[in-house]
């Protein structure tokens, strides 16, 4: 930096009416992270290059650890802030002439100013904050010195420094995150632009996401699913529950994704194999409707009943107690890459339902001329007769396998799963099955690889034969028939659960012990 300034004069603005006090806030902060804010935020101007440096804006190092980021830093789309970087540049219409010679005198007259007017939104941290494992070091914290007119602005002594590098960084960018990637830190406009920032101070990480959410959902800037990936702690906020078409259009819409992708992606067991449209002549054993409601019924449930909920919608039970901020891809490919391993399972199966199944009985059924039929998979898993392809038995299995995941996450550290280079690119607007697979080999190589298989691996020790399978003796029909119907979802997971506890593995045994306690099954 050509000038180093360490001190920044700042306005205090209050903005606090005394109705604001009957908000239920939450005292002891352990908890619902939405402790009462200070009555006011200060308004500053900063060159560029400066808050980048102080926000951690910049890439991570690669033994950086993602628990140190939660909720407050998010994936950068290199393609939005090169637009931005354009437009500082050139000015509109000039930044989205990408395929000409700007230098030329032909278009020198498009050149505009590149005005960023709109303020950073941004947190100041105080002393003893921490995130994720680690705490914010004294020399890295800024001071405010409040004036009875002026309130100065004291930045760390290291920020001029290009070795300066705090794990945890003094300032958390609410909003403005890609207007900041927009400058390169050794460039000579970071040092010359100045930005202007609005940052409140010691706000809690709850009121962060719901300022995120009121600048950019609220007046429809982005779309909501999109919200819920960028903030994560906005799945499980009260408010949202309550508000109309939030917290719901936010399970539906990415349970939505999730079966699209299920019924798109070529590695899926479930290609072509979901009803999508109504169609009665599909060969699918069930509808999108259905496998949308399971879905939402576990991975993306974002309320916690007896200790459990959704791993992708509610809060870890570990000592975060946020929500886990994987994204839509990273998600999806979970559930699929469960999915693949049930089915590797099944077709390796040679138990006496497995192979009941494999018998050649009258499936057929008319699909439209139109529509070519889905590629052979093992008829112990597509039969019409095979309940794990039904409505519930995936209530079933996806029951089982969120449960398991959720209540032993923290053994798992999923929260600080380490994805590849590759993976931290994925695409954050939607899922691509390109995106899909690059996530999935992630997946293979974490601790949650071992851990399907062996949940798996028990669950395949199940008759998952429905009650009309022609090879069913008297008495086990009527034991299937207990499947059927809206009783037929808690049944089967009574019984999937008192399977996997019996389970020689320990680690499966516990889990599936504990989580029979939580339901009340116990009883």
């Amino acid at each position: 930096m050509s000038s180093e300034k360490y001190e920044i004069n700042a306005l205090k603005i209050r903005q606090w009416l005394k109705g604001w006090d009957k908000v239920q806030f939450d005292t002891s902060a352990q908890n619902q992270n939405r402790e009462k804010p200070l009555p006011y935020f200060f308004v500053f101007s900063i060159k560029a290059g400066v808050l980048k440096s102080l926000s951690k804006v910049y890439p991570r190092q690669a033994n950086e650890k993602r628990s140190t980021e939660i909720g407050i830093q998010r994936k950068h789309d290199p393609d939005r802030s090169e637009e931005i970087h354009r437009f500082i540049e050139t000015g509109y219409p000039l930044s989205e002439m990408t395929n000409i010679n700007k230098q030329s005198d032909i278009y020198s007259d498009l050149k505009m100013p590149g005005w960023l007017p709109t303020a950073i939104v941004a947190n100041i941290l105080k002393e003893g904050t921490t995130r994720g494992n680690f705490k914010i070091k004294k020399e890295d914290l800024i001071k405010i010195e409040e004036g009875e007119s002026v309130t100065k602005i004291i930045l760390p002594k290291g920020v001029y420094d290009s070795t300066w590098h705090p794990i945890v960084p003094p300032i958390e960018i609410i909003d403005g995150q890609h207007r900041l990637w927009a400058f390169n830190r050794n460039e000579a406009i970071s040092d010359e632009f100045e930005l202007p920032v609005v940052a409140f101070y010691n706000l809690d990480i709850t009121w962060q996401a719901y300022l995120f959410y009121t600048i950019n959902v609220k007046p429809k800037k982005i779309n909501r699913s999109l919200a819920y990936d960028l903030y994560p702690l906005l799945r499980v906020q009260e408010w949202l529950e309550k508000a109309p078409d939030t917290a719901f259009v936010y399970k539906e819409t990415r349970a939505q994704e999730i079966v699209e992708v299920l019924w798109s992606f070529n590695k899926s067991p479930w290609k072509d194999r979901i009803n999508m449209l109504g169609d009665t002549r599909s060969l699918a054993n069930i509808t999108q409707a259905a496998f949308i409601r399971n879905l939402i019924a576990s991975f993306i449930k974002t309320t916690t009943t007896r200790n459990l909920g959704g791993l992708f919608g509610a809060n870890l039970n570990d000592k975060f107690n946020m929500p886990l901020s994987w994204n839509r891809t990273q998600q999806a490919s979970l559930i699929i890459y469960s999915w693949q391993k049930i089915y590797d399972v099944i077709s390796k199966c040679t138990n006496e339902w497995a192979e009941n199944l494999r018998k050649k009985t009258n499936e057929s059924k008319q699909t439209s001329l139109f529509v070519e039929p889905p590629k052979a998979l093992d008829l112990a898993f597509t039969s019409k007769y095979s309940l794990i392809t039904s409505d519930q038995g995936v209530r079933g299995f996806l029951h089982i396998m969120n449960d398991m995941i959720y209540v032993h996450s923290e053994k798992l550290n999923i929260r600080n799963m380490e994805w590849s280079n590759q993976s931290e690119a994925l695409k954050e607007d939607r899922i691509e099955h390109g995106d899909v697979e690059l996530a999935i080999k992630d997946i293979k190589k974490s601790s949650l690889d071992k851990y399907i298989s062996k949940i798996c691996n028990e669950l395949v020790k199940f008759d998952w034969r429905t009650s009309s399978e022609p090879h069913l003796s008297s008495e086990k029909k009527r034991e299937q028939m207990v499947f059927k119907g809206s009783s037929g979802y808690k049944e089967l997971r009574s019984q999937l659960l008192q399977l996997l506890m019996k389970s020689t593995d320990i680690e499966i045994k516990e889990t599936a012990s504990k989580i029979w306690r939580e339901l009340g099954y116990a009883k």
